[in-house]
């Protein structure tokens, strides 16, 4: 498995991607999609809702929280701090944030080759699936590209990281509220001829 691409949090396959992992692997949370959120209630959200750390930690892996902006320009920092690290997650939140962080911190020229030696998996859901297409166009319909948080750069990131070759659409025809602008996205999509797969909430691509 090199990747695990979900709607939402509560992808149905779930099981799968734990058991691609090694007892006790490394696995990376980026939440940088939701910098944008002030840092009490992300933690009150960890708190209350969902924490996708003490998820994993309660299959007996080793997560851990990885920020970003503390590799912004510093490439060289962060293939040293994945080095152990068996699997990439990236949570939901905007789309194009997060591409920008990946950008910057130089993680979108790591992957590939990390992903083609075959001891990494990237995964995640809504925005950290999004991010893993050729193109963001399109998917403007559902998450702001003028969103940005302080240390970030003001324009948007449009191409993906091309991991698969057509866009990803999560929420389509669910119970979320960014459906209708799924449903959007996916008009778009096709008005314009471009590849992409609607996931419905509780799917994944798996590959």
């Amino acid at each position: 498995m090199r990747l695990f691409l979900a709607s939402d949090r509560q992808a149905a396959a779930f099981d799968q991607l734990i058991a691609a992992l090694p007892a006790g692997a490394m696995v990376a949370v980026i939440a940088n999609a939701v910098d944008f959120v002030p840092p009490e209630d992300r933690a009150a959200y960890a708190r209350t809702i969902f924490d996708p750390i003490a998820h994993f930690r309660s299959f007996g892996l080793q997560a851990r929280d990885l920020d970003l902006r503390d590799y912004f320009d510093r490439p060289d920092a962060l293939d040293d701090a994945l080095r152990d690290v068996r699997l990439i997650w990236a949570t939901g939140g905007n789309a194009f944030l997060l591409r920008r962080a990946m950008r910057r911190s130089g993680l979108d020229a790591l992957l590939p080759a990390r992903l083609d030696a075959g001891d990494l998996i990237y995964g995640g859901w809504s925005a950290g699936a999004i991010v893993a297409g050729p193109t963001l166009r399109g998917l403007d319909l559902m998450d702001d590209p003028g969103l940005l948080c302080p240390g970030y750069d003001p324009e948007p990131v449009w191409d993906g990281l091309g991991l698969i070759d057509y866009s990803l659409v999560p929420h389509f025809s669910s119970d979320h509220p960014d459906s209708a602008a799924a449903a959007e996205a996916v008009a778009w999509l096709e008005a314009h001829r471009l590849p992409f797969r609607a996931l419905r909430d509780g799917e994944a691509i798996i590959a």
